[in-house]
Parts: structure tokens; C-alpha cells; sequence
């Protein structure tokens, strides 16, 4: 008999810079296809999923404040990027058989929907995937913070935070070599050691309502579903240890 997955219910984070490949800026169609195999790989165990996603690949609010902008301009214009990355992902989805609703935090109706929590939460019970785009809606709130938020409104079990390393380590390991890595983290340890893994605010976010991340590697193919089948992959953040 067949393994169950660990978790039947899970928010993936991705990062606009996931979608780049190697180019510069933009969206890699061979990488985006991938993505869309692995979340249709896990839609057939039977899990329920939910995304949020950056647009750091197109525009980043915080990079563009540090030059001059209006930090609440650059903001929105991030969240405009994160809709454009949604459209892109859900139409790789939608090639696949995999049905996809987008909903924006931002209301633009030829879109998107527009976000409204249980709309969101019975499109899941329906077996469907649903993007949520730009962040929060609010301007100095980032999207681990919007992943944060959304996992909790969706009753997700957990967050899997999609990135270009193998977990956390203590020191960036394509800058440091030698850079120690860690299996398992608590929130405080995220937070007093002021690692690089989502902003505080959404560190504290899953700390107050004891929800775990798992922060691993999208580049390896089948890491997603080894995460949620439970396999010792990247690095846990939770409550006790």
C-alpha cells in the first residue's frame, strides 16, 4: 500500500526569482512548466494547495524605495509584478489539466478575482489550485507575510518556502563557503539570529499560531512532493524542537 502524504494541506511559497531560470529578470517558461508538473504531481496524492508568489523576478518595491522611490508606490508596483507571475503560473497549470482560479488582493475583475476567503477556501474544497497575487494589498507588507496570513485564513498545515538553496544555513552558502546548514529551527532561533528565511513579521505570524515552514530547494525536480510525503528535506521551522 501506497505512503499517505504527511501533510494533506499546504501553502507553496514561491519567490519571484524562482521563475527566472538563468536569465536576468523575467519568467522562464521551461522553469514555470516544472513548477506546474510538481504542483500537478501533488495534486494527485490528493492534497489541497494554495500559492502565494512573489514578482522580485519583474520588480522589487524594497530595491526601488532604497533608490529614491515612494516605498508605498514601489510596493503596489511589486504587487502588480506578483499578478503578472499568478497569470503566467496559472496558465502553465491550466495546460497541464490542472484547474487554477487567481485571486488578487488588488481588485482588477478582467483578471482575477478578487481575494475573498471563503470563495478561496470552497474553490479548494472543488479540488482546484488558487494563486493568491498582490501580497497582502497593503503597501511595507511582503508576500512571506501574505503566505503567512493566507495559510492561516486557508487552514493550510504548512508552509513550503521554495528556494534556490537547500534549507537555512547560517551564513549564505553560495557567498560562504563552508556555511553550516540547519535541519530543524524554533521561530525564536529564526528570529535571534536574524536568519534571512521570511521577514519578522511573518516569522512571528506562524509563531503565534504554531504554524511550521519548511524551507527547501524547488530547483531539485520532486522535492515538493518529497517534502510533503515527509522525507528529511531542507530545514523545519516550528515551535519545540
Amino acid at each position: 500500500m501506497a505512503k499517505e502524504p504527511l501533510y494533506k494541506s499546504v501553502l507553496l511559497k514561491l519567490s519571484g526569482e524562482a521563475l527566472v531560470g538563468d536569465e536576468e529578470y523575467g519568467i522562464s517558461p521551461d522553469i514555470i512548466k516544472t513548477i506546474a508538473l510538481e504542483i500537478k504531481e501533488v495534486k494527485a496524492l490528493g492534497v489541497t494547495v494554495s500559492i502565494v508568489i512573489g514578482g522580485g523576478n519583474i520588480f522589487r518595491g524594497v530595491a526601488a524605495s532604497s533608490q529614491g522611490m515612494d516605498r508605498a508606490s514601489a510596493d503596489y508596483m511589486g504587487m502588480l509584478a506578483t499578478v503578472i507571475n499568478a497569470l503566467a503560473l496559472q496558465d502553465a497549470l491550466e495546460k497541464l489539466d490542472v484547474h487554477t482560479r487567481v485571486q488578487s488582493a488588488i481588485e482588477m475583475q478582467q483578471l482575477a478575482e478578487p481575494y475573498i476567503r471563503r470563495k478561496a477556501t470552497r474553490h479548494l474544497e472543488k479540488g482546484r489550485v488558487v494563486i493568491f497575487a498582490a501580497g497582502t494589498g497593503n503597501p511595507y507588507f511582503t508576500t512571506d507575510t501574505a503566505a503567512s496570513l493566507r495559510a492561516m485564513e486557508m487552514g493550510s498545515e504548512i508552509i513550503l518556502k521554495a528556494t534556490k538553496v537547500d534549507g537555512i544555513y547560517d551564513a549564505d552558502p553560495m557567498k560562504v563557503e563552508g556555511a553550516t546548514k540547519f535541519n530543524e529551527l524554533t521561530y525564536i532561533d529564526v528570529l535571534n539570529k536574524n536568519l534571512k528565511v521570511m521577514d519578522s513579521t511573518a516569522i512571528s505570524l506562524c509563531m503565534d499560531n504554531n504554524l511550521p515552514i519548511i524551507v527547501f530547494n524547488l530547483k531539485e525536480r520532486g522535492n515538493v512532493t518529497r517534502v510533503i510525503m515527509g522525507e528529511n528535506v531542507g530545514t523545519i521551522v516550528k515551535g519545540k524542537l
